[in-house]
Order: structure tokens, then sequence, then C-alpha cells
């Protein structure tokens, strides 16, 4: 058999020939697929797209949710951190849910997000 007939054999296989084709080279030569193409092969589709886009994802948004019951203290954190006027941290705490900070780094989130809680408010990061 040439490698073009048995190219043209593969290509004729269905999904299922095609992986138990895969397990039996697996078996017979001693390797391994790589790691995440069998989980993907047998995950549906909805877990697919999560899994690509917990992959994906780099940058966060900070969005908050709740200024609790120290909103000056809030304040004063969004002045700080956002490096904003008093009167736009007073009208980002004024109008929550508000997007208060986008694209950081899952460190940077998390540290505006710790300032923020730690003061009272409530915090997601999206």
């Amino acid at each position: 058999m040439t490698k073009e007939e048995l190219l043209e054999a593969i290509e004729k296989m269905s999904v299922v020939e095609l992986i138990e084709f895969v397990k039996a080279l697996e078996e017979k030569f001693g390797v391994s697929g790589m790691p995440m193409a069998v989980p993907m092969a047998g995950m549906p589709q909805a877990q697919q797209q999560a899994a690509a886009q917990e992959v994906e994802k780099t940058t966060f948004d900070v969005v908050l949710t709740s200024v609790g019951q120290a909103k000056i203290q809030v304040i004063k954190v969004l002045r700080e951190a956002l490096n904003i006027s008093l009167k736009e941290a007073n009208d980002m705490v004024s109008a929550v849910p508000q997007v208060v900070k986008k694209g950081l780094s899952k460190e940077e989130a998390e540290d505006l997000k710790n300032k923020l809680s730690a003061v009272g408010a409530t915090v997601e990061i999206k």
C-alpha cells in the first residue's frame, strides 16, 4: 500500500473509525496523541467553546456591582487606583453596576478587586 492509498483510506473513514484507528496506532507503537486532542474529541461543542474561551482569555474587566456601606472609602480607592477625579469616582459609584476598568491582566484585576473589596465594595471580574 502506498502512502497515497493509505491517506485515501484514512480520508474515507468515519470519525468513530478514525478514533479507533488512532487508538490502535497508539497501542501498536506505544505513543500517545496530543493531550488536548483526545478530550476535545469527546466533548460536546459547548464545552469545547468554553474551554477555548478559558484558554484564550487574557484580559479582564473589573465590574463594581455594589458600593456597600463605605461609599467614601470606595471613592478614595477608585481615585487612587484609576487616577481619576473626585467627580469621576463619585459618578462611578453612583451608577453601579459599572465597569471600572477594562483590559487588565488577571493579576491587575485581582489587585483592584481586593482593594475595593477591602473597603466593603462588591466586585466581579469578567
